[in-house]
């Protein structure tokens, strides 16, 4: 498996030897787990609670590229400590197969939290409807006049009167140049390099990347359309490209975006990050092999007998532990009605710490409002000169501004109800476990970790802090002999279960 490692300290109290002890770590968890570290990223003296850090940006970004599978951070704080851009920026890594691994915890801390960052990729899209309808309903007006809706303006444009988006004709020709040169076969790399070696930057202000060029050969703003949301209204922008050369870029892209697939494995690890060697504490990794009856076979294998051969735990048949991986933990966590309840509390109190946003937003928003206030009031005592109407007019542009953004926090921070979240869990009590989806969405939710020793399986859930120990002969017996007869509903595959789960016991 390849890695990158980010590392971040925040403040006085944290030195310059921090990073590197960081670092260090991170290194000898990889080299005893067999991975390799293809980079580092380093945030120096930047909270861990906002996302907005330079290298960790550039982390994010450079995942579009998928040349690595694991994202190795000292602590998890060192990713971030805010809940939602942890499962914001988490949710992104794993469209890429990218996963957040901790070199000092197998086991994730705070377990309801996983659940809830589940829970904010799963269900933001459906309860955010009527939010983003408000939302809509305030910038309506600017997007049906072609104007900047706040943000960055994109390479190639700039806000003209009145806030208009019009075309820059100092950027604008480098968006040519890039269709252009893309379209004409050559590689993004030397595209990209040729851009930077003439101190061109991107709409950020900075020097290209593959990222970055992406980003701009993906924008459909140069063929005239404005969007906002989910909402695409056509021939509302001047146009810099043409349709025909632009649908051909995006058929290059997406013929090249599939040509390194064929690199990669041809099985999926499911439980790669959750499974450790309960002997010596290090990763189980996948790997298979050919029989000589020319039949593949796939394997969990512990990191210390694969690599270093000083370690004796037997390896594992990956159809059985990740089949009973998923079928032990629906029963374990969504058989009783009392423990979804209870995890539902704990998600409900969970939510209440985390937002900080919103609050500031609405603190100032009040600020605003009584200089309005103040202001109407010198306008009715006579006060009325052309500064006046024009700091009243800024304080109202303000104010715009400030209930749209608070409208947008609550968009991407939504609270849930227990009710809601009650509804989310229950839905996966009664999933098919033949399925590779459901069969991902339960070990990712709700399984924490598996410690694997010779005789035993200790589970860890993301539900309490206490664990599940289970005979290794009961999970072989029940799941071993015979795992094309496990079945999605309360037939062979649930019986099967029962077995086991009272021979444990």
């Amino acid at each position: 498996m390849n890695a990158v490692i980010y590392a971040r300290y925040s403040s006085d109290s944290q030195r310059e030897e921090s990073i590197e002890g960081q670092i260090r770590e991170c290194t000898e968890y990889a080299k005893r787990n067999g991975i390799t570290i293809l980079g580092t990223y380093i945030d120096r003296a930047l909270s861990a609670r906002s996302a907005d850090r330079p290298e960790f940006q550039r982390m994010i970004k450079d995942a579009e590229k998928e040349l690595f599978e694991i994202v190795l951070v000292w602590k998890l704080d060192r990713f971030s400590r805010d809940r939602y851009d942890s499962a914001y920026y988490k949710h992104i890594l794993k469209k890429h197969g990218i996963k957040v691994v901790s070199a000092k915890e197998n086991i994730s801390e705070g377990p309801e939290g996983i659940i809830l960052e589940s829970m904010l990729e799963g269900m933001a899209e459906y309860y955010s409807a009527e939010l983003s309808q408000k939302i809509k309903r305030g910038q309506m007006e600017n997007a049906l006049k072609g104007k900047n809706n706040g943000g960055q303006v994109t390479l190639g444009y700039r806000t003209g009167a009145d806030g208009v988006l019009e075309i820059d004709p100092k950027t604008a020709p480098i968006v040519k140049e890039i269709f252009q040169r893309y379209d004409d076969g050559e590689l993004m790399k030397d595209i990209v390099d040729s851009l930077n070696s003439r101190g061109l930057l991107t709409a950020a202000g900075k020097p290209f990347r593959i990222a970055s060029l992406g980003t701009v050969l993906k924008n459909r703003k140069y063929l005239g359309e404005y969007h906002y949301g989910t909402i695409c209204i056509p021939d509302k922008l001047p146009v810099i490209i043409e349709k025909d050369q632009f649908e051909r870029v995006q058929q290059r892209m997406e013929s090249n975006r599939h040509a390194p697939a064929k690199a990669k494995a041809d099985e999926e690890y499911l439980l790669t990050t959750k499974l450790f060697c309960g002997k010596c504490g290090k990763m189980l990794a996948g790997e298979s092999g050919t029989s000589r009856t020319g039949a593949k076979h796939y394997y969990y294998k512990c990191a210390g007998a694969k690599h270093e051969h000083s370690c004796k735990l037997k390896a594992i048949k990956k159809q059985l532990i990740e089949r009973a991986a998923v079928i032990i933990t629906v029963d374990k966590v969504l058989s009783k009605d009392e423990t979804i309840e209870r995890v539902a509390d704990s998600i409900v109190k969970l939510q209440s710490k985390e937002d900080t946003t919103i609050p500031a937003l609405r603190e100032q928003l009040k600020e605003c409002e009584k200089g309005i206030e103040n202001m109407l009031n010198a306008i009715q005592a006579g006060v009325l000169t052309p500064s006046t109407k024009e700091r009243l007019d800024q304080l109202e542009a303000r104010r715009s501004d400030l209930n749209v953004s608070i409208m947008q926090a609550e968009l991407t921070r939504p609270k849930y109800t227990k009710l809601q979240i009650v509804e989310w869990i229950s839905q996966f009590k009664h999933g098919d476990p033949n399925d590779l989806n459901y069969q991902k969405q339960i070990i990712d939710i709700f399984l924490n970790s598996i410690y694997v020793y010779d005789d035993r399986y200790v589970f860890t859930y993301n539900f309490h802090s206490g664990t599940e120990t289970i005979p290794r002969e009961a999970v072989e017996e029940a799941f071993g002999s015979d795992l094309a007869r496990l079945a999605p509903q309360k037939t062979a595959g649930r019986e099967a279960l029962l077995f086991f789960l009272f021979k444990a016991k």
